[in-house]
């Protein structure tokens, strides 16, 4: 039985959607047959530590040191290794390698050093960047990574007196910003019927209630009228669903996508706000989108089909098909 390692990311500084987007492949490639671990730990957010157990996809404790980890890999018995984080050191995956192992890097534009047989940038556009080595890359919207919960369900529209709104940053809110969102769609003025989702209680009141953070958000992304949110992993699957969506940027590597989606007009842009009930322009758009249903669903129109929810499929041929070293 071929066996896989995935050394990702997940926590409340560093967010989940890199372990998200892991998730996903390692669905996937268990489907396949293939035995799958997760090495490593998941830091400050239970939220995240049950999408393993609830898929009961086994976490084992990982050193950073890229020596160690390879020493690792080895006494598991893998053969091949998904690394998806921006904070591993340099060397692992030259480690990795170096042990026998095939390795997939999953990048956001930038390999950060890491070398790998096999490269995945999901981005919007990625196949059209330059990359800075002569490697193997798969590249652009063609090779997203959907979750089950996603790939199998559908918009659902619905005619209401109020457009119905979630608003959520990811699975921890790692930058703090939900709060502030959610006083920009009340600076609105207008009518609406608003979920945000928030691992830190807060008070929003009017049409706003908080919750902590669920695994039903693919339902509640699913019956949105309108998403806000950041340029991380989730956009992929808004754009699967053809749910019109608003977005800000939280981290500096975000900000390719954001600029790829909104140049795109598959999402409204709300810029990077440090106080978004503040800021004019933004409370501005989200106004317009709110009293606009042909506006909005423009972007849900524009990004629906982009991504076709096979992308896992095309990346685990991929991977399975490379020789181990």
């Amino acid at each position: 039985m071929i066996r896989v390692g995935f050394r990702c990311d997940a926590g409340v500084r560093s967010g989940v959607g890199h372990l998200v987007r892991c998730v996903a492949l390692a669905e996937e490639l268990r489907a396949r047959g293939v035995e799958v671990v997760f090495l490593g730990e998941v830091r400050g957010s239970g939220w995240a530590r049950a999408q393993l157990r609830d898929r009961a996809l086994p976490l084992v404790p990982a050193p950073d040191e890229p020596g160690r980890l390879a020493a690792l890999a080895r006494e598991l018995r893998l053969d091949a290794a998904v690394l998806d984080s921006y904070d591993l050191p340099e060397g692992t995956g030259a480690a990795l390698r170096g042990a026998g192992l095939t390795v997939l890097a999953i990048v956001d534009g930038d390999p950060l050093g890491q070398k790998a047989d096999l490269y995945l940038d999901q981005n919007l556009g990625a196949e059209r960047r330059p990359f800075p080595w002569p490697a193997r890359r798969l590249a652009g919207a063609r090779y997203v990574l959907l979750r089950d919960s996603v790939r199998g369900r559908r918009r659902v529209r619905r005619t209401g007196p109020v457009p119905r709104v979630l608003c959520f940053f990811g699975g921890t809110d790692s930058a703090g910003v939900a709060p502030a969102w959610a006083g920009a769609l009340l600076a609105t003025g207008v009518p609406f019927e608003a979920t945000v989702v928030s691992p830190t209680p807060f008070e929003a009141g009017g049409p706003i209630t908080v919750i902590p953070p669920t695994d039903r958000l693919p339902e509640l992304m699913a019956a949105a009228d309108l998403v806000v949110t950041a340029a991380g992993s989730a956009v992929w699957e808004l754009l699967h669903l053809g749910v019109p969506t608003a977005l800000s940027w939280v981290a500096d590597n975000q900000l390719i996508g954001y600029e790829e989606l909104v140049g795109r007009g598959v999402a409204a842009g709300l810029g990077r706000a440090a106080d978004a009930a503040a800021d004019t322009a933004a409370v501005g758009v989200l106004a317009r989108l709110l009293t606009d249903p042909a506006a909005r669903e423009e972007h849900g129109r524009l990004g629906r089909g982009l991504v076709d929810g096979k992308g896992r499929e095309r990346v685990a041929d991929a991977l399975l098909r490379s020789d181990p070293r």
